[in-house]
């Protein structure tokens, strides 16, 4: 969508390729080199720097000659501390610091990618707020159960976005399980609609964290990288 729309691509690590001119370019005003060491996502914002260069970045799907499909393959995080630090980390460099990094440039259509990088951090709290309702209507569903106590009827204004939402969050769960399907086996794609819930646990936790080492980074304390451990299918098969 973003290379349809002519925005910028972000890069994705060691998923990426630059081409030699355009390293030669963003090594330009930087003795470290095209990355930035300050930057907790220089991946991310080297991306968008090429953009901001006037450079193209595409996305690449081809398969080798035996058919298999070129990509860098290795999990996330498998703990609940870890996965939360390296989102946590992502949130920071994307939705926050690389908003004063980086800024709002370009047209109609970089800004709202850029809106929709950044949106992480008001995802997770409406996130929340979601988990949160679903809570306390269940405890109604108790509570009018027990002591006979019937809450009021929704608006049909209510009534029609909930049903909206909730196609539209089934239509989600189901491409998330086809695709996973299609890469990984169907074991993976029926997994993927519960993952849905963990995903999303991990985003708010995450995102609580980022504000506030965003925050006391505001108040004077300089931003740290917070590394995690990557681990690697073909590595932990031979562990």
């Amino acid at each position: 969508m973003r290379e349809a729309l002519g925005a910028s691509i972000p890069s994705a690590g060691v998923a990426c390729a630059f081409e030699r001119q355009m390293l030669g370019r963003l090594t330009e005003d930087r003795a470290e080199g095209p990355f930035d060491p300050d930057s907790l996502t220089e991946d991310y914002e080297a991306g968008l720097r090429v953009g901001e260069m006037g450079g193209r970045g595409i996305f690449v799907r081809m398969r080798d000659e035996k058919g298999a499909l070129v990509a860098t393959r290795e999990y996330f995080p498998d703990t609940l501390d870890a996965a939360i630090r390296q989102k946590a980390r992502w949130i920071i460099g994307i939705s926050l610091a690389g908003w004063d990094r980086l800024g709002w440039h370009g047209g109609a259509s970089e800004w709202w990618m850029r809106i929709r990088d950044r949106r992480a951090a008001l995802a997770a709290l409406v996130l929340f707020a979601a988990y949160l309702s679903l809570l306390l209507w269940a405890a109604l569903l108790v509570i009018g159960f027990f002591f006979a106590y019937t809450p009021p009827p929704y608006p049909r204004i209510i009534h029609a976005l909930l049903l909206l939402n909730g196609g539209l969050m089934i239509w989600r769960a189901i491409l998330r399980a086809i695709f996973a399907a299609h890469s990984y086996g169907w074991r993976h794609g029926i997994a993927s609609i519960p993952r849905i819930c963990i995903a999303n646990l991990i985003a708010i936790m995450a995102a609580r964290r980022a504000i506030f080492l965003y925050v006391r980074s505001l108040l004077g304390r300089p931003l740290t990288w917070d590394k995690t451990e990557h681990r690697f299918p073909e590595l932990r098969s031979q562990e």
